[in-house]
């Protein structure tokens, strides 16, 4: 099973993206899976290597046409529910 790379996204990749990367990382534990889960900030971001993003509304407007990878937006970042529901069957599909 290859490492799976997941790239958590805001403006200047502290604050609110180590937030959420702290929920992804819960959801993944909670659901049994693993991967690498890291910050940047929106500059960045379209020329790291990675196989999943998330990301703000905000962010997912610039970052979509931008990368080859699935960008998925998150509304609230607290909100592991919406982490759940939007990203885990790509994140499965991902894991293969």
């Amino acid at each position: 099973m290859k490492d799976l790379k997941i790239m958590a996204v805001c403006g200047f990749g502290v604050g609110s993206s180590m937030l959420l990367k702290m929920k992804i990382d819960e959801v993944l534990k909670a659901n049994g899976m693993k991967a690498e889960v890291f910050t940047a900030d929106v500059a960045t971001a379209a020329s790291t290597e990675c196989d999943l993003i998330f990301t703000s509304k905000e962010m997912h407007e610039q970052l979509e046409g931008e990368v080859s990878v699935p960008v998925i937006q998150i509304d609230n970042f607290m909100n592991k529910k919406e982490i759940e529901e939007k990203g885990l069957n790509i994140i499965q599909q991902l894991l293969g």
